[in-house]
This record gives structure tokens, sequence and C-alpha cells, in this order.
């Protein structure tokens, strides 16, 4: 009897100091993590990434750390540099970024900074094979974050602005090619050219056009969607059949420019200090 409960005893005992031993490791890991983000916020990304991995090393089940070290990564990450360091640290933003969302896959933070990450990539890479490739990876990841978010504006605003990424090289080269300067009325002269490229790429201009009126919906004096809405519209203009139909997307593009002014001049009266007087 004695000896079994020397036993138990001895059970209890190993069972405290591993739950204080454990509780200590998270007590440290919460340490680096807030030294981690003092690091960060001092713009000292090296070291942040250092306090959060010991952060995880700590506590593994500690999801908090595991998106700041991904964020960290990414803050070094130079669109267009093709240094292995750099391309590294995209891959790591990359690797951990999607760990967060084995575990939480509804988590937005994860889902748009995995969206913004190829859009930068999109930005830095020279060829349009490989420019259009990445575009196309981040319209997949803020479709997602429409799913997970469907209120966040900037969701929506970012599809519409990637779909004029993906239309603008080619308009600029139907007009390139049609001895037609960019300021030149349209639409494009040749039938089949109009044809063919309405094809490809009307549904894609149409839905990047619903995208940012979607984020309108949201944010009605969001004038970045507008200034959007008015080149996409514009440049679609080029694929019309008749000079009506032209005369009338270049109507909407002007009417969705000039909102677009006015918006961004109301705001800036809002400032303090845009009456003159001083708040000092």
């Amino acid at each position: 009897m004695m000896r079994k409960k020397t036993v138990l005893l001895a059970a209890i005992a190993a069972l405290t100091l591993s739950a204080f031993s454990a509780g200590c490791r998270k007590l440290e890991a919460r340490d680096n993590l807030n030294k981690g983000v003092q690091a960060f916020k001092g713009a000292k990304y090296a070291d942040a990434v250092e306090f959060f991995k010991t952060a995880i090393e700590l506590d593994p089940e500690y999801p908090t750390a595991r998106l700041y070290l991904a964020t960290a990564y990414m803050s070094q990450y130079i669109p267009g540099a093709e240094s292995p360091e750099n391309l590294a640290f995209a891959k790591n933003a990359l690797d951990n970024f999607e760990l967060v969302l084995k575990d939480d896959p509804t988590n937005s933070t994860a889902v748009e900074s995995i969206a913004s990450l190829f859009y930068l990539q999109a930005q830095g890479t020279p060829k349009l094979e490989d420019k259009i490739e990445r575009l196309g990876e981040a319209e997949k990841w803020y479709k997602r974050l429409t799913e997970v978010e469907p209120t966040r504006k900037e969701a929506w605003y970012s599809l519409g602005v990637i779909a004029w990424a993906r239309w603008y090289p080619v308009w600029m080269e139907a007009r390139t090619k049609a001895g037609m300067k960019p300021e030149a009325p349209g639409p494009l002269r040749d039938r089949k050219v109009r044809e063919d490229l309405s094809d490809r790429y009307l549904g894609m201009i149409n839905e990047g056009v619903k995208n940012l009126e979607k984020a309108l919906e949201l944010d009605n004096e969001y004038d970045d969607a507008m200034a959007y809405m008015n080149l996409l519209i514009r440049e679609r203009a080029d694929l019309a059949d008749t000079q009506a139909a032209h005369d009338a997307d270049i109507d909407s593009a002007d009417n969705w420019m000039q909102k677009a002014l006015e918006t961004r001049k109301i705001k800036a009266e809002r400032q303090p200090g845009a009456s003159g007087i001083s708040l000092e």
C-alpha cells in the first residue's frame, strides 16, 4: 500500500513538473514574441525572424508567432531582385503562411498576405509570361479572400486591378500593331483583331469591372476603385463593335475619372487643417 502511494506521489510530482516546465516554455515563447514584435516595429526584420523562430521552437503550437515569422520574411522580400537570399525570403514567407492556413484555413491575414506576395512577385517579373502566371496565382488567393471575408473591399478591388494588369499589356500591343497611339480614338481598326481579343479577354475585363463595383458597394468613396473603373472601361472601349458602343464606354470612363477626382478632393478637405486653421 505504501509503495503504491509512493508511486502515485512520484507520478503526480512528475506531471506537475512537466506542466510547470511547459508553462515556463510558453511564457518564454511569449517573451520572444514580444521581443520579435519590437524588432519588427523597428524594421529590424532579421532580428525579428530569430525571435519568432525561437518562440515557435519553445511553443510549436503558437500560430501568432508563425504568422509574424512569415510576415517578417515577406517584409524583407524585394520585388524583382533575383538573388538566392531574396528568393528565399519569398519562399520562407509562403511556406510559413501556408503552415498557418494548415491549422486555420480561414485565417484572412495569411490568405491576403499570400495573395499580396504573388502580386509583388508579378510586379518584379520582367517576362510577361511569368508575370501573367503570378498574377493568376494572386487572383486565385484574392478570390479565396473574398470567400473567407466577403466584406473585405480590398480583395474585390485587387481582383479588379489584376484584371487590368493582365489586359493592359495586351491592349497596348494591339494598339502598337495597329499604329495607334494610346491617346488615339478607338475602337481598334481591325475587326478580326477586335473579335479575337473580345473572345479571349472581354469576359475577364467585365469580371474585373464587376469586382470593382463590388468594392464600391462596400465603400462608395473608394476612389482608387473608381480610378481603375475608369481604366478598365476606357480600354474596354477599343473592343466595341460600333462607334456608339465605344463612345458610351468612353463617356462612362470619363464619369468615373471625374468622380474619382471629386472624391479625392472631398477626402482632402476633410483632413485636419484643410481649412487653413492650425490645430496645434
